[in-house]
């Protein structure tokens, strides 16, 4: 019986990426395409004939199939839907006329939509594209990646993993956008997404030796502590605070000093609450004490205050619709 291939393609891999027994089938069968294309150069390059169909693409299918017993059409890049319904229509109407095949010549890697991403953002920042994207600066930004990196983190305190995929989308917009920006930059100071995936890739294969390079994995604390003498020895610090951003919520920030400053059993006592002339000084004080408290109980301080503060808006909010009259607006 005559066969029909439908062969399909990832638009997001190099035209000529193709199975090897994708590239049996279009070098052994007469292809058919609706259109030239990236694929359609390729294919031919390798010593195939493609023809490009203009109209009815069912019936030159047909026709190749039975005078060739195998017919291959290249899908675009929305897998010519409507194309695969009317011949499977036809197909069920005559069984005996050709049987239908769907091959994947290649396969969306891991990751893939990214490049998606990549592309949409170039679009938006370049011009004619978004007039807002394009007027943006790294430091116009800094407080957007701030609110959906809490955004993320809420959804994580919630539970709620839909919530947490999105918002690691805006997350990923802003690093994307960033990328972009920065390939705007005077010469000698660009860098883009490539560059910025290229140095994370290098830094995990770098920092994880148990995995990549053959050493003991050890246990968890062994790990963590190979991890550590691996980033003291790419960047050498004068200071064990080096590296600790300031900027970050002031609990989650004297934790993280504490946290270093033990590290390596430094044993610098916080300053006393009643030592302090100054009430700011002296409300410090008390907080980083308490700061410090938290951490020998090994407890977050950050987490414990967002917690309790959040049951207490709970208990407000509860209360305002306890104290609200019947002819209040709601």
């Amino acid at each position: 019986m005559p066969r029909i291939v439908l062969l399909v393609t990832s638009p997001r891999l190099p035209a000529g990426l193709l199975t090897a027994a994708a590239w049996d089938v279009v070098r052994q069968a007469p292809v058919l395409a609706g259109a030239e294309s990236e694929l359609t150069t390729a294919v031919r390059a390798a010593g195939a004939e493609v023809t490009v169909v203009e109209g009815a693409a069912t019936t030159a299918l047909l026709d190749a199939a039975a005078a060739r017993g195998t017919a291959v059409w290249l899908a675009g890049p929305t897998g010519d839907e409507a194309l695969a319904r009317e011949l499977g229509l036809r197909l069920a109407r005559e069984p005996g006329l050709a049987e239908l095949e769907l091959m994947y010549g290649s396969w969306d890697p891991p990751g893939a939509r990214l490049l998606d991403a990549v592309a949409v953002m170039d679009r938006l920042a370049s011009p004619g594209g978004d007039p807002w994207k394009r007027a943006q600066t790294h430091e116009s930004l800094a407080r957007f990646l701030l609110e959906e990196c809490y955004e993320a983190y809420d959804a994580i305190g919630a539970g709620d993993t839909d919530a947490l995929r999105e918002e690691l989308g805006d997350v990923l917009l802003q690093v994307v956008l960033h990328a972009r920006l920065a390939e705007e930059l005077p010469e000698g100071e660009r860098w883009n997404v490539d560059d910025v995936a290229g140095g994370l890739v290098d830094k995990m294969i770098r920092r994880n030796p148990h995995v990549f390079a053959g050493a003991e994995a050890g246990t968890l604390d062994e790990i963590t502590e190979n991890w550590e003498q691996i980033k003291r020895a790419e960047k050498p610090r004068g200071s064990v605070l080096d590296g600790v951003a300031p900027s970050q919520p002031a609990l989650a920030l004297a934790a993280k000093i504490l946290e270093r400053a033990g590290r390596i059993g430094l044993a610098v006592p916080p300053p006393l609450a009643e030592s302090q002339v100054d009430p700011e000084a002296r409300l410090g004080a008390s907080l980083l004490a308490t700061v410090a408290a938290a951490r020998e109980a090994g407890i977050d301080p950050e987490a414990a205050l967002r917690r309790t503060t959040l049951a207490y808006a709970d208990a407000v909010r509860a209360a305002e619709r306890t104290a609200r009259t019947p002819d209040q607006p709601g």
